[in-house]
């Protein structure tokens, strides 16, 4: 979607700053029959800091509440955390339930993450304790690469199965939620990172309209730290936000869908968003410069958390570009010099190929030309992914091309047919829901997957809005979603 105008930075290119992750032994249980287990894992690590991970498990009595402890051994200092209650005195650590994860049954478990600062070196602390209760723990060797499930109640690491989406377990999932929009436009603009907030209240009010899905738009400059973005708001300071929205989405059960949408090169011809070289508008495709080293940083940083949606980028429009379709389509899978795009363009083979690299296997979703409106040759030209794990993505606005239902049956539902369809973007800039009405009655009555478009405080008749306030009170044409997602889910 494109946003209200906004003020454009204009900057020069610097050199790429990639921020690794790291991975320590784990610790973990054991013993006949230990009161408590603890699993302790560094999720990624860089020069001066590092992001962890604790699930806990209880083996006694329910618990209404619960405090986890330990002890830092390498000097480590505690920064900030999430789905939990944080706080350090001297090298000890506290972890103490918030009030929607109190409850904690027997044989339950409950994650929670941290980011902390290190020096010298990041050891691992060797022993818990559950509200004063000993842990029995033992170093394992670290966590395979392969997908799992984070918690008991979390969101599902899905997979396509046919033209479904499927859970660890075959049950068939839908993708039914909202956009998040800020990350892609806010630190190119030196604003910041997101729009409005991403507390826990605000994440909280998204799943209480029912949503099991948020969308959180990137932008790729931001996320590898080029020079011409405000460090605040770039490399560490981005990856750190955008991993602590994606646990607070997925601490309230939803699945995050983190989307590459705004990219470097420079593009003025047809329907051109801005003449800046650097990624302030929507190109109408990838670079090859930045976006796959985008993509392998992201794939490598949440691979091994399968609940993690890959969304490859948002809008491609080498259509208006190009002068026939099909060199469009070829230049959306095949990239590389594409007639009317003066960059080298990243195809959608590319991207897969960048993903796939790093050993990851997460879901990924791949939108059409037009905006991602036509899908209409999506089957003939989709990338090939070795992990047979993609879907097709859409998006539908009531002032697009595809906006009824002769050309959703004679487009979409072909390709719904053989793969997993996502409509990441529905909206309508009417302040009305009557026409998004009509796509989620198209797409339940199918079984398929949409998102609302966004989920941010702006005139519903320049952007469509969903939100007047992060307290989740709708516009006129929020109404229609929430109470949609309401009637679906209970």
């Amino acid at each position: 979607m494109r946003h209200p105008p906004r003020s454009v930075l204009a900057a020069v290119a610097g050199a790429v700053a990639l921020i690794g992750s790291v991975t320590v032994p784990v610790v973990t249980a054991s013993g006949a029959a230990p009161a408590c287990s603890v699993e302790y894992s560094v999720t990624s690590q860089w020069d001066s800091g590092f992001q962890g991970a604790v699930r806990i498990t209880n083996n006694t009595a329910a618990m209404r509440s619960w405090s986890l402890a330990f002890d830092f051994a390498g000097g480590q200092k505690l920064t900030q955390g999430w789905n939990a209650k944080w706080s350090q005195s001297g090298t000890t650590v506290t972890a103490a339930s918030e009030s929607y994860n109190g409850s904690l049954a027997t044989g339950a478990s409950v994650s929670a993450g941290f980011i902390a600062s290190w020096s010298g070196s990041n050891a691992v602390p060797t022993s818990f304790k559950l509200n004063g209760t000993s842990c029995n723990t033992a170093v394992e060797p670290s966590p395979t690469p392969e997908p799992t499930d984070p918690a008991d109640d979390g969101p599902p690491v899905l997979r396509a199965s046919g033209n479904k989406l499927v859970d660890a377990g075959g049950a068939t999932r839908r993708l039914l939620g909202v956009n998040r929009s800020g990350g892609e436009f806010m630190c190119v603009q030196g604003r910041g990172i997101f729009d409005g907030p991403v507390d826990d209240a605000s994440v909280k009010a998204i799943a209480d309209w029912k949503a099991n899905t948020v969308r959180i738009p990137l932008n790729e400059e931001c996320w590898l730290g080029l020079s011409t973005i405000d460090p605040a708001y770039a490399g560490a300071n981005y990856i750190n936000a955008v991993k602590d929205l994606v646990a607070k989405v997925k601490a309230h059960g939803m699945t995050p869908v983190v989307e590459l949408h705004w990219t470097y090169g420079q593009y003025t011809g047809n329907s051109a968003g801005c003449s800046d070289v650097h990624a302030s508008c929507q190109k109408p495709m990838p670079d090859m410069q930045y976006t796959p080293s985008f993509w392998a940083s992201v794939a490598n940083t949440f691979k091994n958390d399968g609940t993690v949606v890959f969304d490859l980028f948002n809008e491609p429009y080498p259509d208006r570009a190009t002068s026939t379709t099909t060199q469009a389509w070829q230049c959306w899978r095949d990239g590389g010099s594409c007639p009317g795009i003066g960059y080298e363009v990243a195809g959608m083979q590319d991207l897969v190929d960048s993903v796939r690299g790093t050993g990851a296997t997460n879901l990924i979703l791949a939108g059409g030309i037009a905006y991602s409106n036509d899908l209409s040759q999506w089957l003939t030209y989709r990338p090939a992914d070795p992990a047979g794990n993609l879907a097709a993505a859409w998006h539908v606005y009531n002032f697009n091309t595809c906006a009824n239902e002769s050309c959703w049956n004679s487009t979409l539902a072909p390709v719904a047919a053989q793969v997993p369809l996502v409509a990441g973007e529905i909206g309508e800039n009417t302040c009305a829901h009557g026409f998004i009405d009509q796509v989620m009655k198209w797409f339940d009555d199918r079984g398929l997957s949409y998102l609302g478009w966004t989920w941010n405080t702006w005139d519903c008749s320049s952007g469509p809005s969903l939100i007047s306030s992060y307290d989740g009170t709708p516009t006129a044409f929020g109404t229609g979603l929430r109470d949609h997602l309401r009637a679906l889910n209970g």
